[in-house]
């Protein structure tokens, strides 16, 4: 597996002000950047537009059968985007994760992307005021391990909860 540099791992899944990712970008690590796969979910609806209310199509289909087409095609639209979001999300995590593990050790990816209360729900925030106190690169990790020591005590029930439900299983 490739290492990749912390600043590298961090520009996957947050923008350039530290803000967390809906799509996380491929193009630190060789893929696609999710500039260009919103370009592509965007132009989706304008596509299958184009196709169904072309003149062609339209006077075989007629207005009601298009609008319905148009309607049940776009959930469809809205279900594959979902999965090729999330199909994307699985490759980054899967990419970045044992780079992940040599910078933070202890600390899982899962619970840091996690959009729900988790005792590093707050990542993103410190990672946001590091980069405006423009923390260099080598003192990030530090800063970050600092970070999420800090989030584990004012988590601390939280994190009882979460090992004693993991031990009840």
């Amino acid at each position: 597996m490739k290492e990749y540099p912390l600043k590298t791992i961090l520009s996957t899944f947050s923008t350039s002000s530290g803000k967390k990712r809906t799509i996380y970008n491929l193009g630190p690590i060789g893929g696609l950047s999710s500039t260009a796969v919103i370009l592509f979910f965007m132009s989706l609806p304008f596509i299958e537009y184009a196709i169904l209310f072309n003149p062609y199509v339209f006077n075989k289909l007629g207005i009601a059968q298009a609008i319905v087409f148009y309607i049940v095609f776009l959930s469809l639209i809205m279900i594959a985007i979902f999965l090729i979001a999330w199909k994307i999300k699985m490759m980054v995590i899967k990419k970045i994760n044992p780079s992940w593990n040599h910078y933070f050790e202890h600390i899982d990816l899962n619970m840091v992307l996690s959009s729900g209360i988790t005792p590093y729900s707050q990542f993103f925030d410190y990672y946001a005021q590091g980069i405006k106190e423009k923390i260099p690169e080598d003192a990030l990790q530090n800063y970050l391990l600092d970070a999420c020591k800090s989030m584990e005590k004012e988590n601390h029930e939280l994190i009882a909860a979460m090992n004693r439900n993991k031990n009840s299983h």
